[in-house]
């Protein structure tokens, strides 16, 4: 019997696994950062060029990866890189920028928070894992707390901007399972495995951003800066925590772990532009965070390894 206890506590199915932590805190600083895009966007870069800011965040960073690690996808992976890099930064970036455009911040930031939850129906028809309700009801919940977070009295709702906004959660969480279930080859490092999504993903944006807003803008010293941070902090090094979170970490605990980005994007703005968090941001900040911190715990199993069993009497266990 107490083996068996020990076994739970230490690491089995229903025990805390204490050797994710170091991970999850690694994988957490990849939204945490991108909670500082809006900052830096509206602060620093020139106003209406948001494809371009995407362009810059994901193409030169991808190659200066391939630059550094000198290593090419093979074989299958050439229509996987390219596949996941579209889902991941290509095809999510546009909406995300569209969404942000045609609504107002906390509404595209609560529809981008609806991931977690897509992402929970998708590992069932994905990943072939069992619909759980605890995830369900967190995700929810995280959902919730976002919106209380960021949705001001005077939100407006835009047709076409809420559905880019859950086109972009459905598009990042599909990525998410995606990358979860090929997982990447296992003489690739995450910065490889990244600067090939980055890569992709940018030059599906190069004629994009070229066509819809025409030349680029003149950048100036804190344009610069701006596209610095976004690339090489905000592209290249938090895609590579986050994607060797998603390879070993459970997917819907690094799903989760994107509710982070609003959040920070919500405390930065009271910090830097003066915008005010009442009563009703902080209740959805607790709720958020609980919903964060209920998402990286283990599922509940029934096990006959963890429990005992009554044994015939005179029969030892």
């Amino acid at each position: 019997m107490t083996r068996h206890i020990t076994r739970a506590v230490s690491g089995g199915a229903g025990g805390i696994r204490h050797g994710n932590l170091p991970r999850t805190a690694l994988t957490a600083l990849a939204p945490s950062v991108w909670g500082t895009t809006y900052v830096v966007t509206t602060e620093l870069l020139p106003h209406g060029h948001p494809l371009f800011a995407g362009l810059l965040r994901a193409l030169p960073a991808g190659l200066i990866a391939l630059a550094i690690t000198r290593t090419l996808p093979r074989g299958a992976w050439w229509g996987k890189a390219a596949a996941l890099g579209v889902l991941n930064i290509g095809l999510f970036l546009p909406l995300l920028f569209i969404a942000a455009q045609r609504l107002p911040g906390g509404v595209a930031a609560t529809l981008a928070a609806s991931q977690p939850l897509v992402v929970a129906v998708l590992a069932v028809t994905v990943l072939h894992e069992r619909l759980s309700a605890r995830r369900l009801v967190w995700a929810v919940a995280g959902v919730v707390g976002v919106g209380l977070v960021v949705i001001g009295p005077d939100a407006a709702l835009d047709t076409v901007g809420v559905v880019a906004g859950l086109a972009g959660a459905v598009t990042m969480a599909l990525g998410v399972t995606l990358t979860k279930r090929w997982g990447r080859p296992a003489d690739v490092g995450p910065t490889t495995f990244a600067g090939w999504q980055l890569t992709a993903g940018g030059l599906f944006l190069l004629p994009l951003a070229f066509l819809v807003e025409g030349s680029p803008p003149a950048i100036d010293a804190a344009a610069a800066l701006g596209y610095l941070w976004l690339g090489l902090v905000g592209g290249l090094i938090t895609y590579a925590l986050w994607f060797q979170g998603i390879t070993t970490l459970p997917v819907s605990a690094v799903a989760v772990l994107a509710l982070l980005s609003p959040l920070v994007a919500a405390v930065l703005g009271a910090a830097l532009l003066g915008q005010t968090l009442g009563p009703i941001q902080l209740v959805g900040f607790a709720l958020s965070l609980a919903a964060i911190v209920a998402g990286q715990l283990p599922p509940r199993t029934r096990s006959h390894d963890s429990v005992s069993t009554p044994t015939p009497e005179g029969t030892r266990q």
